[in-house]
C-alpha cells in the first residue's frame, strides 16, 4: 500500500462504505451485505491505485445491488 494522501483517503472512503454494509448486514442478518462489507474493508490494503480502488468498490456495490434484486 502506498502512503500518499490520495490513496489513504480513497481507502478510508471505500472501507467506510464497507463498514456500513457490514454493520447493516449483521443487524439485518443479510449475508450479501456482510460479505460485500468484509471484502470492501479488506481489498484496499492490496490495491494502491486510486482509480482501481474506486472501480473495484463500484463493481462490488453493483454486484451487491444485483444480488439483492435477484433475491439473496
Amino acid at each position: 500500500m502506498e502512503l500518499d494522501g490520495n490513496s489513504i483517503i480513497a481507502s478510508i472512503v471505500v472501507s467506510g462504505v464497507g463498514c456500513v454494509f457490514f454493520s447493516y448486514g449483521r443487524k439485518m442478518s443479510r449475508a450479501p451485505h456482510v460479505v460485500a462489507g468484509i471484502v470492501m474493508m479488506v481489498f484496499p490494503y492490496f490495491v494502491s491505485n486510486v482509480l482501481a480502488m474506486f472501480g473495484i468498490g463500484a463493481l462490488l456495490c453493483a454486484l451487491l445491488y444485483m444480488a439483492v434484486r435477484v433475491g439473496y
